[in-house]
C-alpha cells in the first residue's frame, strides 16, 4: 500500500475503534451521534459510520466516505445526515482537524442545558481550560450547513464546544485524540453536575495544569487505554509499542 493508503486505513481503524468505545460506554444506542475522520487524500471528504450499523458492532465495511455536498462517494448504505451538517463545516474551517466526535450522553447533554463553560474544578477539567467554547444557540436540531458553520465559528481554534441544550463536541489532530477528549469532557461534565458547589482553582493554576497535562500527547495515550479496556478483541489494530 502507498503511504496515503496506510494513513487512510489507520484512520479508518481508529474510527471503528472510536465507535466501539462509544458503544461500550452506552452511547449511540439510538444512532444519535457521529465520529468523522478526514480522508488523507480527498481532504474535503470524511469517513463515518453508515446509518444502520450499531456503534458496538462497527466494522471497516460499515464506513462510508462523504463528499462536500453530502453524497456518499464510497461504501454502501444511508447515514445520519446531521453528521454532514455539523461536521463538514468544522472540517472545512479547521484544516488541522482530522476528526470530530459528538454524541448525546448522560452527563454532557444535561450539562449543555445550563449553557455555560466548564470550570477548572478537577484535574481533568484543566484539559479544556481556555480551550473550549459555548455554542449558545437554540438550533438543537441542526437542519442546514448554516447551523454547522455557526458551530464551527463558535468552536474557533478550540478543542471542544458545548452545544447548548444538545451536548458535547470535540475535535483532534487524530481520531484517537478526538475520541479521548470526548470521553474526558463527558467525565468533566459529570463532575460539574455531581458537585454543583465545587470551587474552581485559579486561572493561573488551571493554565499550569493544562500545560503539564500535555493534552496533545495525553489524549492519544488515553485512547490506547480505552481500546484495551473496551475493545480488547481489536487491540491488535493499535500501533506497535503502544
Amino acid at each position: 500500500m502507498s503511504t496515503v493508503d496506510d494513513e487512510r486505513l489507520a484512520r479508518q481503524r481508529q474510527l471503528v475503534l472510536g465507535y466501539r468505545i462509544f458503544g461500550a460506554l452506552g452511547w449511540g444506542d439510538t444512532g444519535d451521534g457521529h465520529i468523522t475522520a478526514r480522508d488523507p487524500e480527498r481532504t474535503d471528504c470524511f469517513w463515518l459510520l453508515r446509518g444502520p450499523a450499531g456503534f458496538e458492532r462497527a466494522n471497516l465495511d460499515d464506513l462510508v466516505l462523504i463528499g462536500p455536498n453530502g453524497s456518499v462517494l464510497e461504501g454502501d448504505g444511508p447515514y445520519n445526515r446531521t453528521a454532514h451538517r455539523i461536521h463538514w463545516p468544522i472540517h472545512e474551517a479547521r484544516a488541522d482537524v482530522v476528526a470530530a466526535a459528538h454524541t448525546h450522553t448522560g452527563w454532557g447533554t444535561p450539562f449543555a442545558t445550563e449553557r455555560r463553560l466548564l470550570a477548572p474544578i478537577t484535574q481533568e477539567a484543566c484539559y479544556f481550560f481556555e480551550d473550549h467554547s459555548l455554542f449558545d444557540d437554540e438550533e438543537v436540531q441542526v437542519r442546514s450547513l448554516d447551523g454547522g458553520k455557526r458551530i464551527a465559528a463558535a468552536l474557533g481554534t478550540g478543542r471542544g464546544v458545548i452545544l447548548a441544550n444538545h451536548g458535547l463536541l470535540t475535535v483532534g489532530h487524530s481520531v484517537a485524540a478526538a475520541v479521548a477528549a470526548f470521553v474526558t469532557m463527558e467525565r468533566v461534565a459529570e463532575a460539574h453536575l455531581k458537585a454543583p458547589g465545587a470551587r474552581p482553582i485559579s486561572a493561573g493554576a488551571a493554565r499550569e495544569a493544562r500545560e503539564a497535562l500535555r493534552p496533545d500527547q495525553s489524549f492519544p495515550a488515553q485512547y490506547t487505554y480505552l481500546v484495551r479496556r473496551h475493545v480488547p478483541d481489536l487491540a491488535g489494530w493499535l500501533p506497535a509499542g503502544t
